[in-house]
C-alpha cells in the first residue's frame, strides 16, 4: 500500500493506534477487515487533503458524521475540501463517517468512539431520535462542539445549526407547485426519506401548510421510509401510483429521484411538475435533461465554511459572532444552473 504519509499521520486521520496502522500497512494480520478499510480510507483522505497536512499552523481535526445517501455525502465532502484553503491560516483536517442507512445504535457507536478518542468538533447530519440526542450530550460533556448540518437536533446540546429554513423551503416548493400546475387537475406525491429527520418533517409541514392555504382542493399523497435509495424508493412510488391514478406531480423531500421517475415511466404516467432538493450529481443531470422542474438548493461550500468557523470560534480561534442565519434558498431551473453544476 504505497503512500507518502508517516504512520502517525495515518493513525491520527483514522483514529487508530500507530501499532494498528503499522500492522495493516505491513500485512501482519490480526486486524479486522473493517479496520484495514479505515486505514485505506485515511490514506485516501490524506491524499485529498495533502496541502493541509503540510501546512504549519493551528490544526483542527473535525469529524463529519452523516446518515445520508452517497450522492449527498459526496457533495458535502467535495464542498468541505474545496473550502479548506479559505480557512488559512488555520489548518482544518477532516475525518469522514458516512452511512446511507442503518439502526440508530450504529450511529451512536460512531459518536461515542469520537467522544472517547477526542476531536476538535463534529459536523453532524443524523435522525432526531433519543439515542442520537444522548450521544450528542456525551460529546458535549467531553468538550467536543457539535454543529448540525442540513437537519437540526434542537433538543440536544449541539452548538449551532447550519442550513436552510426548511419550513420556508417547503412553502417555496408549494408556491412553485401551485404556479406550475395551475388549474390542471391532479394530486401531488410528497416523498420523504424518513420521518425521523427533522428537516424533512419541517419541509413537509411547510409544504402542506402553504398548499392548504393556497390550494385547499389539491390532494397530497405522502410516502416515506425510502431512505433516498433507488431500490426502496421505486417500490414505494410505484405502489402509490398504482393506488392513486390521479397523481401527476411530485415534491421530493428526501431524494431517490431516479427511481421516482422510473416508476412513472414504467407505468406510462406523466409527471407534470417535479420539485426536488439539492444539486447533487443525480439532480444536476436530471435538471439538465429537463426531467425535474426545479431544484431547491443551498450553497454547501458556504455551509461547510460556516460550520468550520463555528467550531473554530468554540476554541477561541475566531472572535465571537452573532447568531447563525439560515442559508439562502436558491430556486434552480434548467436555465439558471450555477457554473459548477453545468460542467
Amino acid at each position: 500500500m504505497g503512500h507518502p504519509f508517516p504512520i502517525r499521520e495515518i493513525a491520527r486521520q483514522a483514529g487508530l493506534s500507530e501499532a494498528t496502522v503499522d500492522r495493516v500497512l505491513n500485512g501482519r494480520g490480526g486486524v479486522r477487515e473493517s479496520t484495514a478499510r479505515e486505514v485505506q480510507q485515511a490514506i485516501a483522505d490524506l491524499d485529498r487533503q495533502r496541502t493541509q497536512v503540510r501546512l504549519v499552523g493551528r490544526t483542527f481535526m473535525i469529524d463529519i458524521v452523516m446518515q445520508t445517501p452517497e450522492r449527498f455525502s459526496t457533495a458535502v465532502r467535495a464542498a468541505l475540501e474545496a473550502e479548506l484553503p479559505s480557512l488559512h491560516p488555520a489548518v482544518v483536517r477532516s475525518r469522514f463517517h458516512f452511512r446511507e442507512t442503518g439502526p440508530a445504535p450504529e450511529l451512536t457507536r460512531i459518536l461515542d468512539r469520537i467522544a472517547r478518542r477526542g476531536s476538535q468538533g463534529v459536523i453532524l447530519k443524523a435522525p432526531d431520535v433519543p439515542e442520537v440526542t444522548a450521544a450528542v450530550g456525551r460529546l458535549a460533556e467531553a468538550g467536543i462542539p457539535v454543529v448540525t448540518l442540513v437537519t437540526d437536533l434542537p433538543a440536544t446540546a449541539r452548538l449551532a445549526y447550519v442550513g436552510i429554513d426548511n419550513r420556508a423551503a417547503g412553502a417555496t416548493a408549494a408556491y412553485l407547485m401551485g404556479q406550475w400546475l395551475g388549474e390542471r387537475p391532479g394530486n401531488v406525491l410528497t416523498s420523504l426519506s424518513s420521518g425521523f429527520f427533522r428537516n424533512e418533517e419541517e419541509r413537509e409541514m411547510g409544504f402542506r401548510s402553504a398548499m392548504r392555504t393556497r390550494h385547499p382542493d389539491r390532494t397530497l399523497v405522502e410516502i416515506a421510509e425510502g431512505h433516498g435509495l433507488d431500490a426502496t424508493q421505486y417500490d414505494l412510488v410505484r405502489a402509490a401510483l398504482e393506488r392513486d391514478p390521479a397523481i401527476r406531480a411530485v415534491y421530493s423531500i428526501g431524494g431517490g429521484n431516479n427511481a421516482t421517475l422510473r416508476a412513472f415511466e414504467d407505468l406510462g404516467r406523466e409527471c407534470a411538475v417535479f420539485v426536488a432538493h439539492d444539486l447533487d450529481h443525480d439532480n444536476t443531470r436530471l435538471l439538465r435533461e429537463h426531467r425535474l422542474s426545479a431544484v431547491l438548493h443551498h450553497d454547501l461550500r458556504q455551509d461547510m465554511r460556516e460550520a468550520c468557523h463555528i467550531v473554530m470560534r468554540a476554541h477561541g480561534a475566531l472572535p465571537p459572532a452573532g447568531p447563525t442565519l439560515p442559508s439562502a434558498i436558491q430556486v434552480v431551473t434548467p436555465y439558471n444552473m450555477p457554473p459548477q453544476a453545468t460542467s
